[in-house]
């Protein structure tokens, strides 16, 4: 619904001619009633500043001579305001003196009812009092306040609707409900699995049904980035002025001069209005999002150019099937890591490890299935709807080596492909998995075909131009272009692995520790986790056997052990986990026995053919160099998969009170301190999905909460006091979750305003060019949670950093505790040590400073 409240000039002594006001919301309110009055409207504008789910005004319009169809201007001069309504403390509430002078169709206001009839629009105008926000009251003199948000309540649908120009196309609303602590919880396990339909059958929605609706990721106000910036720089501060590093000077002063340079860079006529007016104008030109649209894939991750193995692809270990024997699941492994070429090709005890490759294949497709006919119930939370667009990206995406930066493939979706490439022994083969009528192989079927598949991978081994595929981004454009020019051959093969649905990669043996690897830092994590964690990588086989640039790889060990590999680019890990979760959700039917008979083609033989290459003495030379850089790359990396066991998720709720995300990031940031004796930049990663095309923001983890909790514990401070930091320092986390999760994080902000500075106009403010400002961003420990995931053993990515710094990604399960660490250098031994000691340390904590408790689950001794 499109609406345009144009104001005469004798509304507004400010203006000589008929304006416009516009803004973006799109805030929703779910009502829950179905006995709605009829549907009255309100408007409100910001006393001080804007709710920070708003945007500051895009600028000012004239009005279109005529108004908008169905639509009239209301006549100032006949109107006259309504007598307040108090509705809330502190919220005036004023009834629009001739409404139906705008809606035709709509009566008066009646604002009591919004309390009688609507107890969840009653709790928005509580969070609206709660951000300073009154209600306009209109007059003849005008609308007055300097910076006006209007948006309009209507209880018959449920929304809040923005007033809008009928002529411009307004791109920017915000989040549909105002999150508060009661709305939105990012560690809902209900992010991570798919979104089970409690409805009437027949009426579960489309996968994509609310995609139209969903809002635009939202310009932050400039006042209210920076003043959080300065807020996240005082812990470094404070860290240096401790450490005796800041020359005389104090965190004060310190914090004083950066505080100066953001109130000049924000000053009117300074360069932070005009930044913030080209993000604007770069918001209102782009279709989906201003972030995704214009930059996020090429600055993220297409212009950096090392090697994707490790440094930017996930992965992600299945736990073993539970139909699997339990003396072949914990076989311990032929070959030590890193492995030099292809290992010891042992293909004894092989017929686990290929019926579970058809089963995981066959549920991916199933997957897939369900996607192309939207069967998949939309993700949501209490906060709204998630956007489904990283669903889209699945299959058949893969990342094209470049100069000066990478690309993914335009795959339209449903992929159209009807095959995956299958890889064993650097061999390479096109499996056809999908009829020409859409429907899926049998997962017998598929089985037979990867038995002759692997038969005919026996005769020798594959060129290895896979391992190309692991060289630095640069190296492997050339090598590719080179290898293209070669022969058409080449090309077609290329193109049915880049065109592929996925990739599935059928290991020949079963990867065993090195006889020098750490003992796990706790008895809890099984011995085989960490060779499989190296396994997935790609790492363990030093870049064989693999195609990174493919966006979802599985691996399949022969004695059944499982894993995903995926490039980071086209989904953010959380979309393929949720993928990957369903297709562990159903136990694989052991070897020689049947499989359902829905899933059974027992008479029918699928098509594959083997990919051939065309390699000349270039090609096998830049070959050898790449595995050697794939070898030297996989000996440098240090991956640990942590299980910790002693409490869960459910104790840190129940006899912690805290939040479990909150939680394992205050124990990664103990851990931290414990392993090198400071605190450093700490990046969570924070889903904008509330958002159309959203991606990712920033959680600061170094907070000044956490430093005072850190500090505390480090000083030996008693159990109350520490509980007492504990706890601010879990609220103020859980305060920038939400704010960085529902557009009001800062470092994707300002990272669009860098973006748009001109250096040839002289641009260097020097809010941008301190060097606290890069530190801040130097994110050394690099994290993420993916909730409970229990048919996982453990997840991973890659440090950026060479020294002191971590890939952590973890999975709060709800008795088990599972962290995935990635560092250089063989400096994951002593980090794993120190957190099992920092949450043994915070259980104390909590155990004798914090509330009675009242869980049912103790913790082990």
């Amino acid at each position: 619904m499109r609406v345009a409240l144009a104001q005469r000039s004798a509304l507004s002594p400010h203006s000589s001619a008929q304006r416009l006001v516009w803004f973006g919301s799109g805030l929703r309110i779910d009502t829950g009633s179905s006995r709605c009055r009829p549907p009255p409207f309100l408007l409100f504008r910001t006393t001080h500043q804007p709710h920070p789910g708003f945007h500051e005004p895009l600028g000012t319009h004239e009005a279109s001579p005529h108004p908008p169809l169905g639509t009239t201007r209301p006549n100032a001069s006949s109107t006259q305001p309504s007598r307040p309504t108090r509705c809330a403390p502190s919220v005036k509430c004023t009834r629009l003196p001739s409404p139906s002078s705008i809606f035709p169709s709509l009566p008066g206001l009646d604002p009591a009812s919004i309390r009688k009839y609507h107890p969840q629009a009653s709790h928005a105008l509580e969070h609206l009092r709660d951000r300073r926000i009154d209600v306009v009251e209109q007059t003849t003199q005008g609308i007055r306040g300097k910076s006006v948000a209007v948006f309009i309540v209507l209880l018959s649908t449920g929304r809040i609707i923005p007033l809008r120009s009928s002529h411009e196309r307004v791109l920017v609303p915000t989040p549909r409900l105002a999150p508060s602590p009661r709305t939105f919880h990012v560690s809902s396990p209900a992010m991570f699995a798919l979104t089970p339909w409690r409805g009437a059958p027949g009426t579960q929605p489309k996968t994509f049904s609310q995609q139209r609706n969903m809002p635009r990721l939202p310009v932050p106000s400039l006042e209210q980035t920076f003043d959080k910036y300065l807020k996240s720089l005082s812990p470094f501060l404070r860290q240096l002025e401790e450490q005796g590093k800041l020359e005389g000077s104090t965190a004060e002063k310190e914090l004083a001069k950066r505080k100066q340079w953001i109130s000049e860079f924000l000053a009117t006529g300074g360069l932070g209005p005009k930044l913030q007016q080209r993000l604007i104008d770069v918001d209102r030109t782009t279709e989906n999002n201003w972030l995704d649209d214009r930059w996020w894939l090429q600055k993220a991750y297409h212009e950096w150019r090392v090697p994707l193995m490790v440094n930017s692809n996930w992965w992600l270990m299945f736990t073993h099937d539970k139909n699997m024997p339990a003396d072949l699941a914990e076989h311990s492994g032929h070959d030590a890591y890193p492995v030099t070429g292809l290992g010891s090709q042992n293909w004894n005890d092989a017929a686990w490890g290929i019926r579970r490759a058809a089963w995981l294949t066959s549920r991916f497709l199933q997957f897939k299935k369900r996607l192309d006919d939207e069967d998949i119930m939309p993700d949501s939370s209490r906060a709204g709807p998630f956007c489904m667009h990283q669903y889209t990206r699945l299959y058949g995406v893969t990342r094209i080596p470049a100069l000066p930066h990478d690309w993914n493939t335009a795959t339209p979706h449903p992929a159209v492909a009807r095959h995956i490439t299958v890889i064993a022994r650097d061999n390479y083969y096109e499996l056809e998995v999908v009829r020409k009528d859409g429907t899926l192989l049998g997962i017998d079927t598929l089985e037979k075909a990867l038995w002759d598949i692997v038969t005919d991978a026996q005769k020798g081994d594959g060129a290895g131009v896979g391992v190309l595929s692991s060289d630095n981004r640069d190296t492997w454009t050339k090598t590719r272009e080179h290898l293209l020019s070669v022969s058409p051959v080449n090309r077609k093969s290329i193109n049915s692995v880049e065109d592929s649905l996925l990739c599935l990669s059928l290991d020949s043996s079963v990867l065993a520790l090195s006889a020098d690897h750490p003992a796990p830092a706790h008895e809890s994590t099984p011995v085989w986790v960490d060779a499989l964690a190296r396994n997935c990588s790609g790492a363990g086989r030093g870049g064989h056997n693999r195609w990174f640039d493919k966006a979802l790889s599985i691996v399949v060990e022969p004695n059944g052990r499982a894993g995903i590999m995926g490039e980071h680019s086209p989904c953010d890990a959380l979309i393929p986990s949720i993928l990957c979760d369903y297709a562990a959700a159903e136990s694989c039917p052991p070897p020689g026995t049947n499989v359902p008979a829905e899933l059974s083609s027992p008479n029918e033989s699928a098509a594959w053919s083997k990919l051939e290459w065309a390699v000349d003495e270039s090609t096998q030379k830049s070959i050898q160099q790449s595995e050697v850089a794939a070898l030297q790359a996989a000996k440098e990396s240090d991956i640990r998969t942590l299980w910790y066991d002693e409490y869960g998720a459910d104790w840190i709720k129940k006899v912690g009170k805290h939040s479990p995300d909150a939680y394992l990031q205050m124990a990664l940031q103990l851990a931290y301190a414990k392993a090198h004796g400071q605190q450093v930049s700490t990046y969570e990663t924070a889903s904008t999905r509330l958002f159309k095309h959203g991606r990712t923001d920033v959680i600061r983890s170094f907070s000044d909460e956490a430093y005072e909790f850190v500090r505390g514990v480090r000083e030996g401070k008693d159990a109350k006091t520490l509980y007492a930091l504990l706890t601010a320092a879990t609220k103020s986390h859980n305060t920038q979750t939400r704010e960085s999760s529902t557009g009001k994080g800062i470092d994707r902000h300002m990272t669009g305003l860098r973006l748009l500075l001109r250096a040839e106009d002289g641009e260097t403010p020097a809010v941008f060019s301190d060097p606290l400002f890069a530190e801040s961003q130097s994110w050394r420990l690099s994290t993420s949670g993916l909730s409970a995931g229990d048919r996982f053993a453990g997840t991973g990515f890659g440090t950026g950093y060479p020294t002191e710094s971590y890939g952590i990604n973890y999975l709060a399960g709800a008795q088990l505790l599972k962290f995935g660490i990635e560092s250089k250098h063989n400096a994951t031994t002593n980090f794993a040590r120190c957190l099992v000691e920092a949450l043994r340390d915070m259980r104390r904590i909590c155990e004798h400073g914090g509330p009675p408790p009242e869980a049912t689950q103790t913790p082990k001794l």
